[in-house]
């Protein structure tokens, strides 16, 4: 599995830092490195990542104040010079916080912890079911028996027939668990085809239920609800 992610830091070379760390770990892809919240806030409005490193002392806006109105679900690494912001930043649920100069040992820590927080679900090789962990209990979630999926800020909600799951996990490494039958149509809900019963250019139903399609995902959507599954 590949991990995408984005570099926010208005210092050039702290930005060549971790691009530099970054690019000796196979699983981790570097989508853009943006030297302003502002350039970050506009490059998430069309893509979806799966973790930021934040620096949090920046002009205009600070990384913690960009990350508290963070609608989508990526996780965070704050990386600063100033120690004195630790606090702030794992209040925001931050995965770690880093202190500059970053050294690569540092760096690889805090991988360690993101990766163990994508451990909790694994996938079952036939594709029809597959395991989360709720409670400290691996529980075993046919995929067809779900409905949709919504991103409710660090946690999904796996939404039943009769009842609602819910468990700390992103939206993006799900997805990746899924089986075609499912499809992203917003960056905060994910549908089962088998389970919708109408769609608009703006919505998709399932029963009483209407979820909007983001202007990123409207193309796909249609295209793919306008096609039988095979």
């Amino acid at each position: 599995m590949t991990y995408k992610c984005i570099i926010v830091d208005d210092e050039e070379l702290a930005r060549q830092l971790i691009e530099n760390h970054l690019s000796q770990l196979s699983d981790f892809e570097l989508l853009a490195s943006c030297s302003s919240a502002i350039e970050a806030h506009q490059f998430l409005q069309s893509e979806t990542v799966d973790l930021l490193f934040m620096d949090i002392e920046m002009p205009v806006l600070k990384g913690t104040a960009f990350v508290k109105n963070l609608k989508a679900e990526p996780k965070v690494i704050f990386t600063t010079a100033h120690r004195d912001y630790a606090v702030e930043g794992f209040e925001l649920d931050a995965v770690d916080y880093i202190l500059k100069p970053i050294t690569f040992e540092r760096f690889f820590k805090a991988i360690e912890k993101f990766l163990a927080i994508q451990k909790p679900l694994e996938t079952m090789d036939s594709k029809d079911s597959i395991y989360i962990q709720i409670n400290k209990k691996n529980l075993r979630l046919i995929l067809n028996d779900i409905f949709f999926v919504e991103s409710f800020k660090d946690y999904l909600k796996i939404h039943l027939a009769e009842e609602t799951l819910m468990f700390k996990h992103s939206l993006t490494a799900f997805e990746e668990k899924l089986n075609p039958s499912f499809l992203r149509i917003h960056r905060s809900y994910i549908v089962n085809r088998d389970k919708v019963t109408a769609y608009t250019k703006n919505d998709v139903e399932i029963g009483k239920i209407e979820l909007p399609i983001g202007e990123f995902y409207k193309k796909n959507t249609l295209e793919k609800l306008g096609k039988p599954l095979k």
